[in-house]
Formats: structure tokens, C-alpha cells, sequence
């Protein structure tokens, strides 16, 4: 993959052959950053996971202590009291049969997460084809299938994100923001790693993390030194 000027030239300041402290990597991946709109730093993870077994595939949430800095469009499958509450609560969209044909009809999507109570999950089902490609289906795993729905969109609102590895075993998050004070940057990256370090399958053997690194939405990556992500 060629790579422009502005990426070679940012990836100067990165040493390629070191792996980087949490708090070293945020200072450089602020530096190297040379998007002109706010970027946003991302956390990428190689998983020492088979994924073509379905008993070590990793899908599930973390919090993100200071949010993600991003206005998260939550979508909620509920009917009657219960979507109101949902509006109440943060919802940007919330019904039943209106958004189900919407979203079949019109192949919309126009939001980031989607949440459902369990007695939708039959309706809502049919939307597999539309969603499933995109990544917005509603999982329990993911905490997107609940009762509590008004617990779950004040936590998505608030900085609560999906991980799930891909084919290749990955993992992607966001950290926030490139506007971002470096302290709350690190802080969220330590604890979304922690908490990503507990959904380690039981069937994993070895390291669970093999690979990590920080990058801005357009710049180069930073590796990070894995002894800092020990595994509980």
C-alpha cells in the first residue's frame, strides 16, 4: 500500500524498532496526527486467539472512563413505555415496526449503536442481512440485548464501546480523541485494556496479547511494550 507525503513524513518521528510506553505513545501519536478536523486515537490489538473457533472469538464491552469523544447516535427496538423511556434517557431513535421497515426498505443506518429488548429480538432478527454486515446487530454479548434499556443508553452515551475481533484475530477501540488531555487518553487506554485483558477465553493458550498499537485516525502507528497490558 503506497503511503503519502504527509504519513511518510510524520512517521520519521517513530522509532520502528522500539516498543513505547502508554504515556510516551499518546505524546507521539498526537504529534504525528495531521488530520485538519479533530482525529480520533484508536487502539489496535493482536489477539493470540484461533478465531475460527467459536469458543475464542472475543465480543463484548468497555467502559471508557473519560468517553470517547464522539456523539455516539443510539438506536433503540422497544415498544410502547419502554421506547419512551429509552428517549428519555439519551435514545436518539427509539420504536418498533416504523424503524424495523425503515431499515429494510431503505437499507438505513444511520446511527452507531443499536439496542433491543429481548421480545424484539424475534422482529428484529429479519434485519440480520442489513445489520449484520455493519456490525450493528444486537447481541447479549455486546450488552445490546436488554431489559434495562435505559441503563444501556446512558452507558453507550457515555462512553461504553463494542470489541470484537475480526478473521484475522484483531481487535479495534477508540481512546478518545486527539484533543484530548494526555492523561485521560492514557487513563482510557489502561482501562479499556484491563478490562479487554478479562474477556481472555478460558480455551486460549499463550499470550493473549501479542500485538498493540495507538494510532491516529490518519498518521502512523505506535507499538506499545505489551508488558505494560498484564493479562488477569
Amino acid at each position: 500500500m503506497a503511503r503519502g507525503k504527509k504519513y511518510l513524513e510524520a512517521k520519521k518521528n517513530i522509532d520502528a524498532e522500539k516498543t513505547y510506553s502508554i504515556e510516551e505513545a499518546v505524546d507521539l501519536v498526537k504529534k504525528v496526527s495531521y488530520t485538519k478536523f479533530d482525529g480520533t486515537v484508536e487502539i489496535h490489538v493482536q489477539l493470540g486467539i484461533d478465531s475460527k473457533k467459536s469458543d475464542q472469538n472475543v465480543r463484548n464491552t468497555v467502559s471508557l472512563p473519560h468517553g470517547t469523544g464522539k456523539d455516539v447516535k443510539v438506536l433503540v427496538f422497544a415498544e410502547g413505555d419502554l421506547a419512551e423511556k429509552a428517549k428519555e434517557a439519551g435514545a436518539d431513535f427509539a420504536g418498533d415496526d416504523e424503524l424495523i421497515e425503515k431499515i429494510n426498505n431503505q437499507n438505513w443506518s444511520d446511527f452507531d449503536i443499536a439496542i433491543a429488548t429481548p421480545n424484539m429480538m424475534k422482529k428484529v432478527g429479519k434485519l440480520g442481512r442489513v445489520l449484520g454486515p455493519k456490525g450493528l446487530m444486537p447481541s447479549p454479548k455486546a450488552g445490546t440485548v436488554t431489559e434495562d434499556i435505559e441503563k444501556a443508553v446512558k452507558e453507550f452515551k457515555a462512553g461504553k464501546v463494542e470489541v470484537r475481533n475480526d478473521k484475522s484475530g484483531n481487535v479495534h477501540f477508540p481512546a478518545g480523541k486527539v484533543s484530548f488531555d494526555n492523561s485521560k487518553l492514557v487513563e482510557n487506554i489502561k482501562s479499556g485494556m484491563e478490562q479487554l485483558s478479562k474477556l481472555k477465553p478460558q480455551t486460549t493458550k499463550g499470550k493473549f496479547f501479542k500485538k498493540v498499537v495507538v494510532a491516529p485516525t490518519m498518521g502512523p502507528g505506535v507499538r506499545l511494550d505489551i508488558n505494560e497490558f498484564p493479562v488477569v
